[in-house]
């Protein structure tokens, strides 16, 4: 079993339990927290309560999630969209909304169960819950995934991740008018002491993190960049673009509430780029925004 502990503030006082508790773990989607509260996993100041629980300034929140086993994640049918496939590897374009691997308390539905059914040959160094993940993003991030489909592959791209010879590149919309037209952020990215369930900017047991942007567009109060990891820490582009004070519009954990109306942080893994395992060659490959991103953009073109 996983105790996972929350302490409500003034953000999200109000909020039904379901949702805060989806925010508050990006690993979490509202359909399985409902789930987990109608079987009693959920406990705020030790009792239990319904999905439609309003939750107040103080409340304690407990929730136990059991753990999950190889019989639990299961193949699922999806419509996935494949970019690149061979032998080897696999370049997938991950949907927002959707959870990459299964956790515990949570083994359906995740971009894994879609690679069970789409593939029989997924790599297993990771063991059952992640086969074939070698890097994530979030679940409310959309974009490019690398899958390996053996060990050898998985091996040589872990390896270019160490050695930082991946492109990764992502669209985002942050709050604020930037006012350089590029930028590098370069600071250690540890876990919050005081949640954690955060990242942050610490100097205590952190790991390096490296961030480029390029300013795209400006708006009234936002600006369009792109961003280039040069390391891949958790949350890393969230947590970067908070600590310069140009939070991502949407961001429920690193951003201001007044937002834009969109469920989730705005970005994008647009760009991928990887030698491949077996040829040595370098492959390429680029995502368009999705239309709720294009959507955003377009009003804040016309708002301005």
């Amino acid at each position: 079993m996983d105790n996972y502990t929350y302490s409500i503030d003034e953000t999200h006082k109000g909020e039904r339990i379901d949702k805060v508790l989806s925010l508050l773990n990006d690993e979490w989607s509202r359909s399985q927290v409902q789930l987990l509260i109608k079987e009693g996993a959920v406990l705020v100041n030790g009792s239990k309560v319904k999905t439609n629980y309003k939750a107040s300034t103080g409340d304690e929140i407990v929730v136990t999630v059991p753990e999950l086993s190889e019989l639990d994640v299961v193949p699922e049918e999806m419509n996935l969209e494949i970019y690149y496939e061979d032998a080897d590897v696999l370049v997938v374009n991950k949907p927002r909304g959707m959870v990459v691997h299964p956790a515990p308390g949570h083994s359906t539905g995740t971009l894994v169960n879609g690679l069970m059914a789409h593939c029989k040959d997924l790599s297993g160094i990771n063991g059952v819950m992640r086969p074939g993940i070698v890097h994530r993003i979030d679940k409310d991030t959309s974009g490019l995934l690398m899958v390996a489909k053996n060990d050898m592959a998985h091996e040589s791209l872990v390896q270019q991740l160490v050695d930082k010879t991946v492109t990764r590149k992502y669209q985002a919309i942050a709050h604020g008018v930037i006012p350089h037209d590029y930028g590098t952020i370069d600071a250690p990215i540890g876990r919050d002491k005081k949640d954690r369930q955060s990242m942050t900017v610490i100097d205590e047991n952190s790991k390096t993190a490296v961030t480029h942007f390029k300013v795209l567009d400006r708006f009234k109060n936002y600006t369009y960049v792109e961003c280039q990891l040069e390391t891949g820490r958790t949350h890393q582009i969230r947590v970067h673009m908070k600590y310069i004070g140009f939070p991502l519009a949407g961001d429920p954990k690193y951003g201001p509430r007044k937002t834009l109306a969109i469920e989730g942080q705005a970005l994008h893994a647009g760009l991928l780029g990887f030698i491949h395992p077996r040829t040595k060659e370098y492959i390429e490959f680029e995502a368009p925004l999705p239309s709720e991103f294009e959507h955003l953009l377009n009003y804040l073109r016309n708002s301005n």
